[in-house]
């Protein structure tokens, strides 16, 4: 560790169930966190310290700022000494957005767009000309997403029925609802205000494989006047007239599935199909990004690379270009990703398929980049969905962070973080009301001998596990989805059974998805 700092002291923490905890927290300094599950470690960390950092850090910002921050009621303590700015990295999904990318959350991306900008040829312009996320860099069919929406009208209406009877297949467009309404009591109307009805424009009793191919054209995809509508109570209103097709994409497609509530996520990928962009290849780039490269390779080319793979490019190209040191950053962050297991990642995969263990090892991929120093950085149990390999990774990323001169406090249960700790602090010594003291501090070999609930798990060997006998079995057969080769396996039933490998080998998509 670096030189030491005056240590972190909590007096009288009274958030939840503690009872007036008071501990000193040595700086810089790993200090693990440890007690049985509803003992106040959360409490503590996060209800007291963290919140307790960001809300006196939102107080230096002038008002009109403050006003747009969160809002943070002061913790129940006596006080605390020595208190540093707070980072929480928790295992928290990195946000349900179709545009972040590996690449975009490491920042790596803008490093690289900024490589192409100075060296990519033919130049597609400046640095914002190759992001994705800009109107002058994104593939303009799928708008920088890499994949379109389309829908199935064929799915979407009952042609046997009529619009009275329900021929529109979706809960939005059933009888009776406003978008409904919409096409089945639609007239033409015959002056500005419509307050004079016209013919209606849709025989709402007519199946619509009996419409004339110009009507259902205009039921469908009409658009540049407007109809008029009475209401029960004789009211009449005036609206432009948007065909079916329009309205359902501009409202459930153009936004994205994943802005879409989970039952109305369900409802729409009933009716629509999902593929890649043809115009793009799924890269997300315009034509003019695309066709500019450095050494044979566009930027989308290195964002498909295996973590592990683009380093090995990126240092090839140094002897290439007139200004190595524009490489020297993305190597460094990519070599980082390396170190914490996550070089089987690309630059391209989007965050929406991360694990949380994937994404809290991101985060943290992000914050040892910085040069901040005397900040506290908070994890909530990153061991979490963690192989035992890529545990001792992380120890030694929380190592790192703890080395450039920082307190790093985690949540945790894991043995091996916590034996690598420098400082634990064992909350209890039970759940709740019989919780809420600190039982221990001391050293991880001390805390194995005091005879605390942690203590004793230290202590004790792991139980033996026995088998039990099974004689059915669910089959899975030519699995391959994500990152699945083809994979048959049977599940047994009545056992309990675990599905092992390190993070990315393709667990989850086994067993949550495929199965």
């Amino acid at each position: 560790m670096n030189g030491t700092r005056p240590e972190l002291v909590v007096h009288g923490a009274r958030a939840n169930n503690l009872n007036g905890v008071t501990v000193r927290i040595p700086s810089p300094a790993l200090t693990v966190v440890t007690g049985v599950s509803g003992s106040g470690k959360s409490s503590l960390i996060f209800e007291t310290i963290a919140k307790e950092s960001q809300r006196q850090l939102n107080e230096v910002f002038p008002l009109f700022i403050r006003n747009r921050l969160p809002k943070f009621e002061r913790p129940d303590f006596e006080y605390i000494e020595n208190l540093a700015p707070a980072i929480v990295v928790d295992q928290r999904a990195l946000g349900r957005n179709a545009r972040s990318t590996v690449g975009t959350l490491t920042e790596v991306q803008p490093m690289l767009r900024v490589l192409f900008s100075r060296y990519g040829s033919p130049s597609a312009g400046e640095s914002t000309a190759y992001s994705f996320n800009a109107p002058e860099g994104m593939c303009p069919e799928c708008e920088g997403l890499g994949e379109v929406l389309s829908l199935d009208i064929d799915r979407l209406l009952d042609r046997s029925k009529s619009l009275n009877e329900g021929a529109i297949r979706h809960p939005n467009f059933a009888v009776g609802t406003n978008y409904w309404k919409r096409y089945a009591t639609a007239h033409h109307h015959v002056d500005r205000t419509g307050s004079r009805l016209g013919e209606p424009l849709f025989d709402a009793d007519l199946p619509l494989r009996d419409y004339p191919e110009e009507k259902l054209e205009l039921l469908l995809h009409g658009g540049g006047f407007q109809t008029a509508r009475p209401d029960e109570f004789g009211n009449v209103s005036v609206n432009d007239y948007e065909g079916l097709v329009e309205r359902f994409t501009r409202r459930f497609i153009k936004p994205g599935l994943d802005s879409l509530k989970a039952k109305e996520r369900k409802h729409v990928e009933a009716v629509v199909d999902m593929a890649a962009c043809s115009a793009c290849g799924g890269t997300r780039f315009s034509r003019a990004v695309l066709d500019s490269r450095i050494g044979g390779h566009n930027i989308a080319d290195l964002s498909a690379m295996q973590v592990t793979d683009l380093v090995d490019t990126l240092v090839a190209m140094e002897g290439t270009i007139g200004d190595a040191s524009l490489l020297a950053q993305p190597i460094a962050a990519l070599r980082r990703m390396e170190t914490v297991g996550l070089g089987y990642l690309s630059l391209d995969r989007s965050s929406l398929t991360l694990s949380g263990g994937e994404g809290q090892r991101l985060k943290t991929v992000r914050h040892l980049g910085s040069s901040l120093t005397g900040m506290i950085y908070v994890f909530d149990e990153p061991s979490t969905g963690l192989h035992p390999r890529d545990v001792e990774r992380l120890i030694v990323l929380l190592h790192q962070l703890r080395d450039k001169g920082n307190i790093i406090l985690v949540v945790e249960h894991n043995r091996a973080v916590i034996e690598a700790a420098d400082h634990v602090i064992d909350i209890g010594p039970g759940a709740g009301k019989h919780g809420g003291s600190v039982v221990f501090e001391g050293t991880p070999t001390e805390l194995a001998a005091s005879g605390t609930a942690t203590g004793r798990g230290l202590s004790e060997p792991l139980p033996a596990s026995r088998s039990r006998r099974f004689d059915a079995c669910l089959p899975v057969r030519s699995a391959d989805l994500h990152n699945l080769r083809d994979v048959d396996v049977d599940f047994p039933l009545g056992v309990l059974t675990a599905v092992t490998g390190v993070a990315g080998s393709g667990k989850s998509s086994l067993t949550t998805k495929v199965l």
